[in-house]
């Protein structure tokens, strides 16, 4: 079955596209955005979703393998599972890891559909592509290629995601322990050389000398060493952001439709796909003098309070600091679909090994931001609320692909329930009621400093423009930022950022929009003779409406209309991270 969702917009689609012809004439580059100011213009764009399409499927791998130059995620749970902590719970380090998203970087069904899709526009990158995108959601079959000397290929009868291919294991066990503990404190190690994927792995002479890098300087070598045979070895880097910076500062080699390499305006003539750790770095949280210094480690992978063993064999010493291995994260979504098609996907964590992971990220969530109103005034039967959203987070929120947005949903009831305004309602399938980008592929919501209709939302998000100056939801053909108005981390002031993560559109000139985050004011007529309750409720979205929109034009693929399938069968979409309510009367 194909679902059709048919929509309507009128003059307000043109102002959009007015705002999308400004921004891209900034980038010089605004051909193809058709632009009319006819008040009476009506535009219905109908978007086709495969609703009962045959998921992706993908074999269960084996987490125990043993390689040359690596080992699966199994190999280790037998000594780092079933830790006892000082107050007496349990601890695992491999069993929390296995319903996170780096342990399903492979299975992330998304990321599949969106490699495929690159693929088929892009014919002629193949080699490419599979480089690029295998290189951080399946690096340990990436570095083994490498090593070999081979090419890799990531889909297809022979690619490392079919289980007749030999790296198969390897490529199924995502970003796993034997991966992330053998990389290199290299020369290049925290600098922008290190960046998009050019982390380094150590190269042992044998099996027997492949080291695993720990935070600890004293570490108890022997047993380890004779049982799985990696040793052991102290390396205060794996302590430090910079480890996480490999995947999560990302540039990328754009493309126009003919598939021909495009020079961009920024520094390095790429197109930074995601800067979470330069975001970091232009933060507080990065500030070793700051109250709000952490690293990436200190919020997503916390630490166990007190001392414990760090191994449950082999003589291990008591450790103080011992750092949690389930790596909170925000994509409750993709986690929710990946337990509701374990089967299909070969997924190894249990579905209550997914409910124990979503609800510890819910919770992780909830202290990524808060939302307050700063007043709640009436005159004249009218009512101004300001609101203010505050980032708690070391980076940008959201933060990474652009596929993630944040909005606001805000509510004007009366005494006896009546609502009276409504902006931001979140639909089930998805979409954002008024959104301009949930209802045309060429426009997008821009930032507002105030709301006074209800077809207005303050959404926070990237969005990209391609060589012809549209919007594209491609990594491969994105050339600059539309827009980014994602909320900034506190002490990154927008005035001070570099260019590849500076504030884009509206809210560089937006006075309340700076480092920590952002106020917008609600300006709605309201009776006279009521008593009034304000909500609002931040909530985010790790894949936007506009994004399946857009990947459903590729929807002739299996693994695309697969996806979609899925997603849309899923009954979690968005989560509310923060939420605030106030009373007003009206005299």
């Amino acid at each position: 079955m194909i679902g059709r969702v048919r929509m309507r917009t009128s003059c307000r689609l043109w102002r959009a596209l007015a705002v999308l012809a400004a921004t891209a004439a900034l980038y010089g580059c605004n051909d193809g955005v058709v632009v009319d100011d006819g008040a009476d213009a009506q535009v219905t764009d109908v978007v086709e979703l495969p609703l009962d399409s045959d998921p992706i499927t993908l074999a269960r791998a084996n987490d125990s393998f043993r390689g040359d130059h690596f080992s699966g995620a199994g190999e280790c749970s037998a000594c780092h599972d079933g830790l006892v902590a000082e107050d007496g719970s349990t601890v695992n380090l491999v069993g929390a890891f296995r319903s996170s998203m780096m342990a399903n970087s492979a299975r992330d069904p998304y990321w599949i559909a969106k490699v495929a899709a690159e693929l088929h526009r892009n014919p002629g990158l193949e080699g490419d592509i599979n480089e690029t995108c295998s290189r951080c959601h399946v690096p340990m079959a990436n570095e083994a290629s490498r090593r070999a000397g081979s090419s890799l290929q990531l889909l297809g009868e022979n690619g490392v995601l079919s289980d007749d291919n030999p790296l198969f294991d390897h490529a199924m066990d995502g970003v796993s322990c034997t991966l992330c503990h053998q990389i290199e404190d290299s020369a290049a190690f925290g600098t922008a050389a290190a960046d998009s994927g050019a982390f380094v792995v150590n190269r042992a002479d044998s099996i027997s000398d492949r080291v695993a890098y720990g935070p600890y300087s004293d570490p108890v070598a022997g047993f380890m060493q004779a049982q799985v045979r990696f040793r052991p070895a102290f390396g205060p880097h794996m302590a430090e952001s910079a480890v996480c910076a490999s995947c999560h500062d990302l540039d990328t080699q754009p493309v126009n439709n003919q598939g021909q390499p495009v020079v961009t305006a920024y520094t390095n003539g790429l197109f930074p796909e995601q800067k979470i750790f330069s975001e970091w770095a232009a933060s507080d949280f990065s500030n070793p003098a700051s109250a709000e210094s952490r690293t990436c480690q200190s919020c997503h992978m916390p630490e166990v309070p007190g001392t414990m063993a760090l191994a449950t064999r082999g003589g291990e010493l008591d450790r103080e600091g011992v750092s949690r291995h389930n790596f909170l994260g925000a994509n409750t979504v993709m986690q929710r679909l990946l337990s509701q098609y374990r089967d299909e996907l070969g997924v190894i964590a249990s579905e209550s090994d997914f409910a124990e992971s979503i609800a510890a990220n819910r919770a992780f969530l909830e202290t990524a931001a808060d939302i307050d109103f700063d007043s709640l005034v009436v005159r004249e039967n009218e009512l101004l609320a300001e609101l203010r959203i505050t980032n708690r987070t070391g980076h940008k929120l959201p933060g990474g692909y652009d596929s993630r947005r944040l909005f606001v949903h805000f509510t004007v009831s009366d005494a006896s329930g009546q609502l009276l305004f409504e902006s931001g309602r979140p639909n089930s399938d998805g979409s954002i009621e008024g959104a301009s980008g949930d209802l045309s592929g060429v426009v997008f919501e821009p930032h507002h400093e105030r709301i006074t209709q209800e077809d207005q939302v303050a959404i926070y998000e990237s969005e990209m423009l391609d060589a012809n100056g549209r919007l594209t939801h491609s990594p491969l053909r994105a050339v600059a930022y539309a827009k980014d108005n994602r909320l900034l981390p506190p002490g990154a002031l927008k005035a001070r950022l570099a260019g590849d993560i500076t504030v884009v559109g509206a809210a560089a000139t937006d006075r309340d929009f700076d480092a920590g985050g952002d106020r917008i004011d609600y300006q709605v007529s309201v009776p006279a003779g009521s008593d009034l309750t304000v909500r609002a409720r931040l909530i985010y979205q790790p894949i936007a409406r506009n994004s399946i929109n857009a990947l459903a034009s590729e929807s002739d693929l299996p693994e695309v209309a697969g996806f979609i399938s899925m997603f849309m069968a899923t009954s979690v979409k968005w989560e509310v991270i923060a939420e605030t309510q106030g009373s007003v009367s009206v005299r």
